[in-house]
């Protein structure tokens, strides 16, 4: 195991700034994800942490081994690819002994050591298997067990699930996360799946434009975003844009939709700034009766939506805002679409977000 250290790396691809001045810090042991949607540059992060792109500036370090001249090879990483990249010609032991065999492994162990890779990702009853003979959730198991086998000091993967189906997907997110706590390796996860980054990383770092927007455990990114991309990347969440009129032990923010308290704000907000107030579904609830809350809107029910364990419902405000709550009750709430409805919230859950905050540049 071994931390890792980012300092400032830079990766250009012609004029595309892949990685723009990236800093983090992966700790020991860590299952850290690089989350960001297509093109955010978190492949080419994982990439360059692996050998395979050099940074155009910057540090990669291994504890506090510079990487910079070190090739891939010599990096002692495990590397799990999207597409599998198993040798079709090979059995499922022999994809994995062939790597010990570039590692100089004596032969005596090549068998033992692949074998107890394989009981890891329970695939040893197919060790004697051709790749075209397996499931794709086996296959993806197989590229597992191979970095494994090479006892790395960091397992390196890149969209390991995004070609299984959402079944497969479930499955595998628990054995990876099962293997990382029995093994405690230092794991770096690249994924555009929130889900998968929520339900497994340790700590996480938002990725978007070359840039990392935020870096926490998934409550920490999930319930305090520090700007806008963040709030709406992470979940669903509805904004309601307005001006700050008042600041004290909480924040009045007057919108078009009404007045809101806020106990979460992100730094530097003054009084009279435009910002954005963000608010999760999940708290905005429907109040019954003559219920009261610090924050309440009000709004006529367009759509409502039964999703087994919950309901959501599509909420239009006075102003012409589309809102979205939800319901985790037995009893549905809303019993048609042309109803008006209070909704409300506390101020710990609504986040205030400066609207200039760059995050889409």
């Amino acid at each position: 195991m071994v931390d890792i250290t980012i300092d400032n790396a830079v990766k250009r691809f012609g004029r595309v700034l892949a990685v723009d001045s990236v800093s983090l810090r992966i700790k020991k042991g860590e299952l850290f994800f690089l989350l960001g949607p297509s093109g955010c540059g978190k492949t080419t992060l994982l990439r360059m942490i692996a050998g395979f792109y050099a940074p155009q500036s910057g540090r990669i370090l291994f504890d506090d081994r510079d990487m910079a001249n070190i090739p891939p090879y010599q990096r002692h990483t495990g590397m799990v690819f999207q597409n599998y990249a198993l040798w079709p010609h090979m059995t499922v032991r022999q994809n994995l002994t062939f790597g010990l065999e570039m590692h100089h492994v004596p032969a005596g162990q090549l068998r033992l050591r692949a074998d107890n890779a394989l009981q890891m990702v329970q695939m040893q009853e197919l060790a004697d298997r051709h790749p075209n003979q397996l499931s794709g959730g086996q296959q993806q198991r197989v590229a597992l067990a191979r970095a494994l086998v090479l006892e790395p000091d960091v397992v390196l993967l890149d969209e390991p699930l995004s070609n299984l189906d959402a079944k497969l997907r479930l499955e595998m997110r628990a054995q990876i996360k099962r293997l990382h706590q029995d093994l405690g390796l230092t794991m770096i996860y690249v994924t555009h799946d929130q889900a998968e980054a929520l339900s497994m990383a340790n700590r996480m770092a938002v990725m978007h434009n070359g840039r990392v927007c935020q870096i926490g455990s998934p409550r920490q990114v999930y319930h305090r975003p520090q700007n806008r991309f963040v709030a709406e990347f992470i979940g669903q969440t509805n904004f309601l844009s307005g001006k700050v009129s008042a600041l004290g032990e909480h924040i009045t923010v007057e919108t078009a939709a009404g007045i809101l308290i806020s106990s979460l704000a992100c730094e530097g907000i003054k009084l009279g700034d435009q910002v954005i107030c963000s608010i999760r579904p999940e708290k905005l609830g429907v109040l019954n009766g003559t219920t009261c809350r610090p924050n309440i809107l009000t709004g006529k029910v367009m759509h409502t939506f039964f999703l087994g364990d919950h309901e959501q419902y599509l909420i239009r405000t006075k102003d012409g805002m589309y809102l979205k709550a939800l319901e985790y009750c037995e009893t549905k709430l809303v019993t048609d679409t042309s109803q008006t409805i209070r909704l409300g919230c506390e101020p710990s859950e609504v986040v205030v977000l400066r609207s200039d905050d760059g995050s889409t540049r």
